[in-house]
């Protein structure tokens, strides 16, 4: 998807040199180009952002607050694409080019943008219509960026024009850096107070349900500017997403991070699996209930891979049991939520999942101790990045969410169980 609102590379190189060294003359002559040009670049930049970047004093040229916000950024964006200049040296170390000459093609931001999409897309005159350009002028872009790099970026094949292993990296450096780009205007918003722009939300099943939507309410309440997008994608493709700043952050359970993941995890409650039914299930008023009278039950439960899975199946193996085969594999809470109403199945998951099916009675947790069950909910964010406003805002409104959330779910893993005694009584 193009956007020609972002700002200009080269403009923000000479940006950057020009608060580094204090002055228009001395940046320059680090770029090898007229003063003058360097200058109109960075009144340039100012037009575009509509704000000064720089006090002009005697002493040289001073970063304004906006200045400096754009030059986080800008550092950011940069180490991206040095981070591509390095790997091209790395992968091309017999002919190695002057630094400047490494980052000069990539300085382009249409350019850049046309990769990703040739990337996504796989079809060239899908990706040319993104843009109103023609195929032509697509292959042309990316002939430059191979050039530049001496890499071969894609291959063809008959499933369409695939990236090469070079290309997967030179994706994610890109990807990091574009996305860095769009923040730069949210930036400056923010700091006069305007927290604007889009997040993007890794949506995972623990967190989706409750925590989330509590979230999103609270904060596009203060700030209606916000617009928030959810990626119910499985939790692989999200931290691709996230690694690549497409995803801001996840928020689910968690899962164990090395230091080599380039992401960080923060925890914000716990929670553990409980065993649904329908309201009038056979089992729904049964007590002490243990778990080898539930594996001839039907069974509704994560895919074989997912972490939910292995501690369902060790509730069995920890009484010498051989776990039952699920009659349906899904995670998708709609199909769970209407096969408990229609069946005798059982589904086992987090209580909050199912909150306000648990709270208006249509369904209920059975009364089974499940063993080491708990499961850390939390966010997942990229180690080395910077959350956006909105993310930053979003972020913020999930912790004041999650101690309401806890009480919401302690309450719901008790309800229809008293509520079924107190009858009984």
């Amino acid at each position: 998807m193009s956007n020609p609102e972002l700002l200009n590379l080269a403009h923000l190189r000479a940006f950057r040199l020009v608060a580094e060294t204090g002055s228009a003359t001395r940046a320059a002559a680090a770029l090898f180009r007229a003063q003058s040009a360097v200058t109109r670049s960075v009144q340039e930049l100012e037009s575009a952002l509509g704000e000064p970047l720089f006090e002009r004093k005697p002493s040289g040229m001073l970063p304004t607050p906006t200045g400096r916000a754009v030059l986080e950024r800008c550092e950011r964006i940069m180490a991206e694409l040095e981070e591509l200049a390095s790997f091209r040296a790395a992968q091309q170390s017999r002919r190695r080019a002057p630094s400047e000459a490494l980052r000069a093609y990539l300085l382009n931001t249409r350019r850049l943008q046309i990769f990703v999409a040739l990337a996504r897309h796989r079809h060239m005159p899908t990706a040319a219509n993104a843009f109103g350009i023609s195929q032509p002028a697509v292959s042309s872009a990316i002939r430059v960026l191979e050039s530049g790099s001496g890499l071969s970026l894609f291959h063809r094949s008959p499933r369409g024009i695939l990236l090469t292993a070079e290309g997967e990296t030179f994706l994610l450096h890109v990807r990091r850096a574009l996305n860095e780009l769009r923040h730069i205007r949210d930036d400056i918003a923010a700091l006069h107070g305007n927290i604007q722009g889009a997040v993007t939300v890794g949506a995972l099943p623990l967190g989706r349900t409750l925590i989330l939507p509590d979230a999103i309410a609270r904060m596009t309440a203060r700030y209606p500017g916000v617009r928030v997008i959810t990626d119910e994608s499985a939790y692989e493709t999200l931290v691709a997403g996230v690694r690549a700043g497409d995803v801001d952050f996840i928020l689910g359970a968690l899962r164990v991070n090395d230091a080599a993941s380039g992401l960080r995890n923060e925890r914000l409650i716990s929670d553990d699996m409980v065993v649904l039914a329908r309201h009038d299930h056979p089992l729904a008023n049964k007590r002490g209930l243990k778990i080898a009278e539930l594996r001839a039950s039907q069974w509704i439960l994560p895919r074989s891979h997912a972490p939910a899975r292995s501690l369902f199946e060790s509730q069995f193996r920890r009484v010498k049991l051989k776990p039952p085969m699920p009659t349906v594999e899904t995670a998708d809470l709609a199909v769970i939520r209407g096969l408990l109403s229609r069946t005798d199945m059982l589904a086992a998951l987090s209580a909050q999942q199912l909150y306000y099916e648990c709270e208006s009675g249509q369904l209920t947790v059975l009364d089974i101790a499940l063993h080491n069950t708990q499961r850390d909910i939390g966010l997942t964010l990229r180690a080395e990045g910077t959350p956006s406003p909105a993310a930053r805002a979003l972020i913020d409104a999930i912790r004041l969410a999650v101690a309401d959330v806890a009480r919401a779910t302690r309450a719901a893993s008790h309800l229809s169980r008293d509520k079924e005694r107190h009858q009984v009584g």
